[in-house]
């Protein structure tokens, strides 16, 4: 019997060597390194979590919070550590796809011959 969960532990250790990770760990590190950088980071991303909150539970959102989120997004846009660990995020985010993509293949082909 073929145990999935070895190989995909397996697949998580060489992720964690490739180079689009290792290039997000550092940039990670360099944010959290300067306290500047983190507050902003960390406010943004609890403006994005309030947010999402607020539209899966059917809620419109506010005039103002639009505007407070814009802004927020606009000081992670000029912190140019927030910039490239955000950059650094979506190249890793690109191979993610990719694995993604691969994983999914045997389930579209089964499906291939009903269209």
């Amino acid at each position: 019997m073929v145990n999935i969960y070895n190989d995909i532990n397996a697949l998580e250790a060489t992720f964690r060597k490739t180079p689009e990770f290792e290039a997000l760990q550092a940039a990670v590190e360099v944010v959290k390194s300067d306290e500047e950088a983190l507050n902003v980071f960390k406010n943004f991303r609890k403006i994005q979590i309030e947010l999402q909150k607020k539209q899966l539970a059917g809620e419109d959102l506010l005039e103002d919070e639009l505007v407070y989120a814009q802004k927020a997004s606009q000081l992670v846009q000029q912190n140019e550590k927030i910039s490239a660990m955000l950059e650094a995020e979506m190249k890793l985010s690109k191979v993610i796809e990719e694995v993604n993509r691969i994983l999914i293949k045997p389930i579209q082909g089964l499906y291939e011959d009903i269209q």
